[in-house]
């Protein structure tokens, strides 16, 4: 790291926590990365309503030597499903949609084609999984042809059309069980669409990215001169991740800190403090749904190690990076931590090593 962005850094978490802990937490950087292929981490410590530290380490792509940077860009993944599912609870709570509206009454234009089964499905099952979709389209041909970079089409219209077809597939399952689907969260958005008329990307900059200040988030991934996704030991590029179209299941990017005020508004908010919902909206977004362990955009679970739950887990990865989240609302604490390389490359196994080191310490 560059002598100037490592003043920049310290001088940054010295207004908000004690110089140690940004040491400390580089150092748990630099250990999770040893022994794994990763080039670069990013890690974020909340406490008490603040970043308590913030530190990065390694370099934006293995190819060359530039080091990242504190305000730089990372893609989370499948971490946007929290911020999809306060986009749904917003508009909830503005009365356009209910928790109990049902596929095939939001979009009964395609009814013909959807089964029976997910025309049945609420909300409410899509957003804690329990709308019996598989995890992603099934037919490998057609998600090819959707997930072409020269696919026709606005975002929208192109997860319409992959919605429609998803629709059609049969459900894994018709007991209404904990399945996690992608699927499930483009329905959401659809649904969304349909009754707003407006673009989920338009709906979720207006109604939970802006009113927490969060001014750097885009869709997609990153660019020139900013952290690369790296998958089999190479840089990857904007054909190698999610679609556009797929940003309300895992498409955005933005800096560590913009991350942190959606985790602190989420700690905020279980304590009844939140901007964007009332307490029973972050209390239904934050309880476990049915038979699983997981609420609306959140795993919900007991202990995450060794602390004492309950704790709001949840991963991300478009196979190019590896982002996870853990936070404990009781507590008002958490740890965000982001790797710029999948799971084939250590990511998944070095954000899981940073959280073993700084979780107990909470």
């Amino acid at each position: 790291m560059k002598q100037g962005i490592l003043a920049w850094l310290i001088g940054l978490v010295a207004l908000v926590a004690p110089p140690a802990r940004a040491a400390d937490a580089d150092a748990v950087l630099a250990a999770a990365m040893a022994g794994t292929r990763v080039p670069a981490m990013g890690v974020v410590v909340l406490r008490d309503g603040h970043i308590a530290a913030l530190a990065v380490q390694g370099v934006r792509d293995n190819d060359g030597h530039d080091p990242v940077r504190a305000d730089d860009p990372w893609h989370i993944g499948s971490d946007i499903k929290a911020m999809t599912a306060t986009l749904i609870g917003r508009l909830v709570e503005q009365r356009r949609l209910h928790w109990q509206d049902r596929v095939g009454a939001m979009l009964p234009e395609w009814a013909n084609v959807m089964h029976p089964h997910y025309a049945r499905a609420t909300l409410a099952d899509l957003l804690s999984h329990h709308a019996g979709l598989p995890h992603d389209l099934i037919d490998p041909v057609g998600r090819a042809a959707l997930f072409d970079p020269a696919a026709p089409g606005t975002p929208r219209e192109q997860r319409l059309r992959y919605v429609v077809r998803a629709l059609a597939d049969p459900p894994v399952d018709r007991d209404g069980s904990f399945h996690y689907a992608n699927t499930g969260y483009l329905v959401a958005a659809a649904m969304a669409e349909a009754v707003t008329g407006e673009p989920y990307e338009t709906l979720l900059q207006r109604e939970v990215l802006a009113p927490l200040g969060i001014a750097r988030a885009r869709f997609g991934t990153t660019g020139a001169g900013e952290p690369r996704g790296h998958r089999d030991g190479h840089p990857t590029g904007p054909d190698d991740t999610n679609p556009p179209f797929f940003a309300p299941a895992g498409g955005l990017v933005l800096p560590l800190d913009d991350w942190a005020r959606f985790a602190l508004d989420q700690l905020a908010g279980a304590r009844g403090a939140g901007r964007l919902l009332t307490p029973g909206g972050y209390h239904r977004m934050q309880t476990a749904h049915g038979d699983g362990h997981y609420g609306l955009g959140w795993e919900v679970v007991d202990e995450y190690a060794g602390h004492a739950g309950p704790a709001l887990v949840h991963a991300g990865s478009d196979t190019n990076w590896y982002a996870m989240a853990v936070l404990f609302p009781r507590d008002g604490t958490g740890v965000l931590v982001v790797a710029n390389a999948g799971a084939d490359m250590g990511g998944d196994a070095a954000d899981r090593a940073v959280l073993t080191a700084l979780v107990p310490g909470l």
